[in-house]
């Protein structure tokens, strides 16, 4: 199997800095156009399944891969795949984050894996509910397989195929449409590539951090 992880295209909100999470915040039109260049340079890729998360900016960006399929592939919506609940940080600006839990945003600068999210979740929870995604997707799958999702969820599903613990959350980074690529055979994972935002050449998007 080879497994293509995308994270969907931009949201105003990843502009702004404002924790998305649960929120169904859609494509910017930046992010649509993203989504339509992705769907092209995927073109080539005959897809056996593409999932996706069911919130619409991911979605939307799994459709337009699907779209550009030579035949017939449905978008299979999954919960596993949904972005990390961020409790009550949901909807809030990054610098009001700080001000209001500055605690709590400092040790998820500095332990990630520690942080659980005020009626929210943590990287475990997240972790728990993408190697049950996993096992499933191993289990049923032998060709080329598209999963769109967020960038909590990449990183700790890269983090995961990589054997790396939670701890190295910020030591990956995977932007608005980028791609990361394993092969998996002989029960192991191998990372080809890795945040290929490459499609993206003389297109306007915005140079985003790590958010």
């Amino acid at each position: 199997m080879r497994l293509f992880l995308i994270r969907h295209g931009e949201t105003e909100w990843n502009v702004k800095g404002v924790f998305r999470g649960r929120v169904d915040v859609p494509l910017s039109d930046v992010g649509v156009k993203q989504a339509e260049a992705l769907g092209n340079y995927l073109s080539e890729v005959d897809f056996e399944a593409i999932y996706s998360s069911p919130l619409k900016r991911s979605l939307d960006t799994a459709m337009a891969i699907a779209r550009f399929q030579k035949r017939r592939v449905d978008v299979i919506a999954d919960e596993r795949l949904i972005d990390i609940n961020y409790g009550d940080w949901e909807g809030k600006l990054e610098d009001e984050v700080k001000k209001a839990y500055s605690d709590l945003y400092s040790e998820w600068l500095r332990n990630p894996h520690k942080v659980k999210f005020p009626r929210g979740e943590s990287l475990s929870d997240v972790r728990l509910r993408l190697q049950n995604f996993i096992n499933q997707l191993t289990s049923t799958h032998r060709g080329n397989v598209a999963v769109v999702s967020h960038r909590v969820i990449c990183k700790v599903l890269i983090c995961m195929l990589l054997g790396l613990d939670d701890s190295k959350f910020w030591n990956v980074r995977i932007d608005c449409g980028g791609i990361t690529i394993f092969d998996y055979d002989n029960g192991a994972f191998t990372l080809v590539k890795h945040n290929d935002t490459s499609y993206f050449s003389g297109m306007q998007s915005h140079r985003l951090r790590d958010f």
